[in-house]
Formats: structure tokens, C-alpha cells, sequence
């Protein structure tokens, strides 16, 4: 049930950051140089890897680690409001 919940959060943590990506904040443009070259890619790589890396955890006996991925998730949540409200 663990891997369950924290993969559904991995899904609004993907839709989050790609809302983000594509809002055209300033705050986006004092990004380092690769993270532009790359169209924002590198960051989506980054949250696929602490997906996978939540995953893993939680399927080799760390089921209580959902309860930190709630967390990054709630994180995620209030920054991305922060940046598309332009309370920023």
C-alpha cells in the first residue's frame, strides 16, 4: 500500500514541477546555465530519482518512508503555490 500512495504522490510531484517548468516565473530565470541548456529536463530527472529512490526504500522494508515523501510532497505543494500565484 506504501509504494501505492507514494507513487500517486510521484504523479502531483511530476504535474507540480511541470506546471512550475512552464509558468514562466522571473524566479526561473536564475536557474544555473544547464538547467536552461536543458529545458528543465535535468530537474525532471532529479524528481524521477527521488521517486525511484522513495520506491525502492519503501519496497525493501521502509514502508514508513511515505510518511517522508508526504512530507517532500507538501513541500513541493506550497512552494509551486508560492511561485504560480507570484507570491514569489
Amino acid at each position: 500500500m506504501a509504494l501505492v500512495f507514494i507513487f500517486l504522490m510521484g504523479i502531483g510531484n511530476f504535474a507540480l514541477h511541470k506546471a512550475v517548468l512552464e509558468g514562466g516565473h522571473p524566479l526561473l530565470g536564475q536557474m544555473p546555465w544547464i538547467v536552461h541548456k536543458l529545458g528543465g529536463r535535468i530537474t525532471l530527472v532529479t524528481e524521477f530519482l527521488v521517486l525511484l529512490a522513495a520506491l525502492l526504500i519503501a519496497a525493501n522494508g521502509w514502508p514508513g518512508l511515505a510518511w517522508a515523501y508526504l512530507a517532500y510532497t507538501g513541500l513541493n505543494a506550497i512552494a509551486a503555490w508560492l511561485i504560480l500565484t507570484d507570491r514569489v
